[in-house]
């Protein structure tokens, strides 16, 4: 995926099914990914999988609130975009999940967020690793957890 943001892969040894099943628990990333403090499915496809989500996240400078719509257009992962609001005017973001063959799993974390508040270049950068670098790490615990 050629994006600008912030590009990230973590190996996890857990099969590509289980971390999938993980990644599309938005009810349960408040327990596991950091700075997510609330999420609400508002709409899901014919297969049970969110497709209108709304989250409360606290990212580190305010709490802020989103909604992100989830595309399932890849065919090794999943896509998603935030719907423009007052706290995030673009985010687009992906996870790309590669069976190892050791049974493990490569994840390919792709972020941008383009907030709707000022934030230096810099700032926002980091801030974009850093939610990266953690849900990545989150994703790996919950998924050889189970």
């Amino acid at each position: 995926m050629a994006m600008e943001g912030t590009v990230q892969s973590i190996e996890v040894s857990a099969d590509v099914q289980t971390i999938y099943e993980v990644a599309l628990d938005l009810d349960a990333y408040p327990e596991w990914a950091t700075g997510v403090k609330d999420v609400e499915i508002e709409e899901e496809d014919e297969f049970g999988r969110p497709l209108r989500v709304s989250f409360v996240a606290d990212a580190m400078i305010k709490e802020i609130s989103y909604t992100l719509l989830y595309r399932y257009d890849l065919d090794d992962g999943f896509s998603w975009s935030a719907e423009p609001g007052a706290d995030i005017k673009q985010m687009e973001g992906s996870y790309r999940f590669s069976a190892l063959e050791d049974g493990g799993t490569e994840v390919l974390y792709a972020l941008k967020v383009d907030p709707a508040f000022t934030v230096p270049g810099f700032l926002r950068r980091q801030a974009e690793k850093q939610i990266v670098s953690n849900a990545l790490r989150g994703l790996k615990k919950r998924s050889e957890a189970i």
